[in-house]
């Protein structure tokens, strides 16, 4: 485990169960992207439904939850650093990862076009900025980057406070709405339109979460099987309705106050658990995984795409239980070997313009959580 350094990840303390809630979400994203990759593939799914299912019944939730643990820590990065240091620690941690593993892995699947099931071309660089959806994965960085840069400008240029924040938050919301029912598609703004509100509502939230009394509270198994209760009921509901209609996304675009219950009710839940891990200081590996999670992002297609290629093409596995554990294994631990691996070759760069201090260890978990 050295090889993670998780040894560093796990000494800090202070939040934790933030590096606890993005493990586990990073796993789910991980299962998602695992089960399409299959699944693009012809891999025969159909034959174990169970696995359909829990691809749909874990999805509403997750990256929601992104977008909310971000918005935790805004205003306290903006009080200490101010907007403009802000703002570059969002390029250099978010866009730039974005544009370097988009490139590359753009480049990969030109050069590797034979071998894959989507036609990639030049024009594939370009809509990384424009309409990164079409790029896979890295919609999420795209989104991500563009709500803090307006956030964090509304709310340090105009003084725009938190209940104004809110309301434009819903503002877009409801803009995305009626866009759907037209069937229009104004490409990266449509992830801006629907996230903006989950990014405000982790600024709202930020003063309460991280107080004592919220720490108990989040931390209770009463809460829990409450929780628990109202998070089945929801998820089976949702899932029912998505496969009803054969598609994953139905609720979303077309339930979409109902998709903001079940992305509400999933981020609390999540958040129990999270809270509930750092309380008993069990299953540390998941603090780890979360730690790398932007690092995962960035390079588990590529790694579970080879993975994908290799056992299937050479090794001669065709059970679907077992590619999904093998690819979704792969998924989460090769990229934090590569990641550490790198970091000691000094190719920093690949990841981030903010150079670690002589040692990744010498970086502090708030100032990560903080930049992401």
């Amino acid at each position: 485990m050295n090889l993670f350094n998780s040894k560093f990840i796990l000494n800090n303390n202070r939040f934790g169960w933030i590096d606890y809630d993005r493990g586990i979400s990073i796993i789910l994203v991980t299962f998602r992207h695992c089960f399409d990759g299959l699944e693009k593939s012809g891999v025969d799914l159909n034959s174990y439904p169970i696995l359909g299912y829990l691809n749909i019944f874990l999805f509403g939730f997750r990256m929601p939850l992104f977008f909310i643990v971000s918005g935790i820590f805004i205003s306290s990065s903006l009080k200490k650093n101010g907007l403009k240091s802000y703002a570059n620690n969002r390029f250099k941690l978010i866009l730039y990862p974005l544009l370097v593993w988009g490139f590359i892995q753009i480049s990969l699947q030109i050069l590797f076009s034979s071998h894959i099931n989507s036609e990639i071309h030049s024009i594939d660089y370009l809509y990384l900025l424009i309409n990164p959806r079409r790029e896979g994965q890295f919609w999420y960085l795209h989104a991500l980057f563009l709500i803090g840069i307006i956030y964090a400008l509304l709310k340090e240029t105009i003084k725009l406070s938190l209940g104004y924040q809110i309301i434009l938050g819903f503002i877009f919301y409801f803009l995305l709405i009626l866009l759907r029912s037209f069937n229009l598609d104004l490409w990266f703004l449509m992830d801006f339109f629907q996230y903006y509100i989950f990014f405000a509502i982790g600024d709202v939230v930020s003063g309460l979460i991280k107080t004592d009394k919220t720490s108990s509270f989040l931390s209770s198994w009463t809460i829990f099987f409450i929780l628990c209760t109202i998070f089945i009921v929801i998820q089976f509901q949702f899932t029912k309705l998505n496969i009803l209609n054969h598609s994953d996304y139905f609720v979303e675009h077309n339930m979409p106050f109902f998709f903001l219950l079940v992305a509400s009710v999933g981020c609390l839940f999540s958040f129990n658990i999270s809270f509930l891990l750092k309380r008993y200081n069990i299953f540390s590996f998941l603090r780890v995984i979360g730690y790398h999670s932007v690092h995962m992002y960035c390079m588990q297609i590529i790694v579970m795409s080879l993975i994908r290629f290799i056992l299937i093409n050479y090794v001669g596995i065709s059970n679907p239980p077992l590619l999904v554990f093998l690819i979704l294994f792969s998924g989460v631990i090769f990229p934090i070997i590569i990641y550490n691996i790198f970091l000691r070759l000094n190719l920093w760069w690949l990841f981030s313009l903010k150079k670690p201090v002589e040692d990744i260890r010498s970086l502090t978990s708030k100032n990560r959580i903080s930049s992401l």
